[in-house]
C-alpha cells in the first residue's frame, strides 16, 4: 500500500478519532487532550495541513461525525464529559482573515457550538448523523447503554434537536415483534482464520477509561466486566432508505450487534441479532481458568457498508478479540415469501452469515470503515497497523495490504538517505 500523506505530532496525546467529510477533502480529529482539529488537504501536493483548532470538551473527546453537506458544514462530537456537541463552521471576512494572521491558522476558531445534547447518563462513546435521505438526524450511543436518535427542528439555526427515540439497547428483547425468534446462519467461509490472542488495547486509552467511575449497567451474560474499559459501544447506520430507519447498535461486553429498526408508529424493534457465538451452549470466546467466569469480547467499532444495489447488506464488525468479521445481511424479500408459499402474518426474518472473519491483528481491533462503495474494508487494531479486506471475483474476502507509521517512518529515513540532494 502507498501512503500519501504523514501527519506527525497531529494532537498532544492519543487520537481517538478521525473522520472524513463528504468529499475527503477535509479531515477531522479528535483526541484524549479535549481538542478538535479540522485539516486541509492541498491536492496539489498531497499534504495535509491545520486549519482549525480548538477546545471542545472538558474531557476527553471520543467519536465525530459528519452531517451531509447539503445541510451545510456541520459537525458533531462525543466525549466522555456526557455530552454530544453540535458545531458549525462560519465564514470569515477578508478583515477577519487579516486580523488573524497569514499562517491561515485562526487565534479564535470559526467553528460554532450551536447545541449540547445532555441526555446521556453516562459517557458517549458514538455518534453518527443519520443518511441525509432521512433528514438532519443524529444517533448517540452512551455507557449507559442508551441509544438516542435526535431530529434538528430549526436547520437555519441548529439550535433545537428534539429527542425521537431513546432505546434501551440491552433490554430490548432480541427477537422479532412476532415473538418468535430471529434465525441466523453462522457459517465461517475465510480460509484464512486461525486462532488468535488478545494483547490488548491502547494502554493509554485503557488507562484513561480505566478512572472513569461510571459503571455500565449488569449484562445479561454472568461473569462479564463491568467497566468502562472492558466494552465497547458503537453504532451504524443503514445506508439503504428502502428499508427505513435502521441502526446496528453494540452495548458494553456481550459482543452482540443488534439491528435495530426504528419507526414513527411504533416502538423500535430488534430485527436482528449478530453473534458469532450465537448458542448458549457454545464455548466462550476466550479460555477461562479454572475457578474463573468466561470472557467474552466486546464489539468495539461497526460499520454497514453501502449498499449499492445489492440484493443483501455488509456489516462489519471489530471486537476486543482482534477479528475483524464481515457479515452478509439478507433483509426479506417478495420472491421468499412466494417461495415458501406460506404467510402466518408474521413478518419474514432477516438473516445473516458470517463471510469473512480474520484475526491478523493479533490486538484489539478499534476501528472498521468501508469505502463510499462499500467493496473495500479497512480496520485499524492496537498492532498499529490499518489493513484492507477486499472480495476476490468468487465473494470470497481476503486481505488487500496494510500499512504501519512505524513503516512509514522507516522508508521516509531510507528514501533521505538514498536523496543526493539531502546532502
Amino acid at each position: 500500500m502507498i501512503q500519501t500523506a504523514l501527519i506527525p505530532n497531529a494532537h498532544n496525546d492519543l487520537v481517538t478519532d478521525a473522520a472524513y467529510d463528504f468529499y475527503g477533502l477535509h479531515l477531522a480529529t479528535c483526541s484524549l487532550d479535549q481538542r478538535i482539529k479540522i485539516w486541509q488537504l492541498d491536492e496539489r501536493n498531497g499534504t495535509w495541513s491545520a486549519e482549525d483548532d480548538w477546545k471542545a470538551h472538558d474531557a476527553a473527546i471520543t467519536k465525530l461525525s459528519w452531517a451531509h453537506p447539503e445541510f451545510g458544514t456541520i459537525l458533531a462530537s462525543s466525549s466522555f464529559d456526557r455530552t454530544v456537541k453540535i458545531w458549525e463552521q462560519t465564514s470569515y471576512s477578508d478583515a477577519d482573515s487579516q486580523a488573524n494572521g497569514a499562517s491561515g491558522l485562526s487565534l479564535n476558531s470559526r467553528w460554532v457550538e450551536r447545541a449540547s445534547l445532555i441526555d446521556a447518563k453516562g459517557t458517549v462513546r458514538g455518534v453518527e448523523f443519520a443518511p441525509q435521505h432521512f433528514g438532519l438526524k443524529l444517533a448517540t450511543i452512551s455507557s449507559d447503554n442508551h441509544l438516542r436518535v435526535y431530529e434538528c427542528l430549526e436547520q437555519p439555526s441548529l439550535s433545537t434537536w428534539q429527542l425521537c427515540e431513546e432505546v434501551d439497547v440491552l433490554s430490548l428483547p432480541s427477537t422479532s415483534p412476532g415473538g418468535h425468534s430471529m434465525p441466523q446462519t453462522v457459517t465461517q467461509v475465510t480460509p484464512t482464520q486461525t486462532s488468535s490472542t488478545l494483547e490488548g488495547a491502547s494502554a493509554a486509552l485503557a488507562a484513561h477509561v480505566a478512572t472513569q467511575q461510571q459503571q455500565s449497567q449488569p449484562p445479561n451474560r454472568p461473569g462479564l466486566g463491568t467497566r468502562e474499559a472492558d466494552g465497547g459501544w458503537c453504532i451504524s447506520w443503514c445506508k439503504d432508505r428502502y428499508w427505513g430507519e435502521i441502526i446496528a447498535a453494540s452495548c458494553g461486553v456481550n459482543g452482540i450487534v443488534k439491528i435495530i429498526q426504528l419507526s414513527p408508529s411504533r416502538r423500535p424493534i430488534t430485527l436482528l441479532t449478530l453473534d458469532p457465538t450465537p448458542s448458549s451452549d457454545a464455548p466462550p470466546r476466550s479460555p477461562a481458568a479454572e475457578g474463573e467466569a468466561p470472557t467474552y469480547y466486546s464489539t468495539t467499532s461497526v460499520a454497514w457498508a453501502p449498499s449499492c444495489g445489492r440484493s443483501y447488506q455488509l456489516i462489519a464488525t471489530g471486537s476486543r478479540d482482534g477479528h475483524v468479521r464481515i457479515w452478509r445481511v439478507k433483509p426479506p424479500s417478495a420472491e421468499d415469501e412466494f417461495d415458501s408459499g406460506e404467510s402466518d402474518g408474521r413478518e419474514e426474518a432477516w438473516t445473516a452469515t458470517i463471510v469473512g472473519d480474520f484475526d491478523d491483528h493479533k490486538a484489539a481491533v478499534g476501528r472498521v470503515e468501508w469505502n463510499i462503495t462499500g467493496t473495500i474494508l479497512s480496520s485499524a487494531g492496537s498492532d498499529g497497523r490499518v489493513r484492507l479486506w477486499k472480495a476476490t471475483a468468487g465473494n470470497v474476502w481476503r486481505p488487500a495490504g496494510h500499512i504501519s507509521v512505524e513503516q512509514a517512518e522507516e522508508q521516509q529515513d531510507v528514501d533521505m538517505n538514498d536523496d543526493p540532494s539531502a546532502d
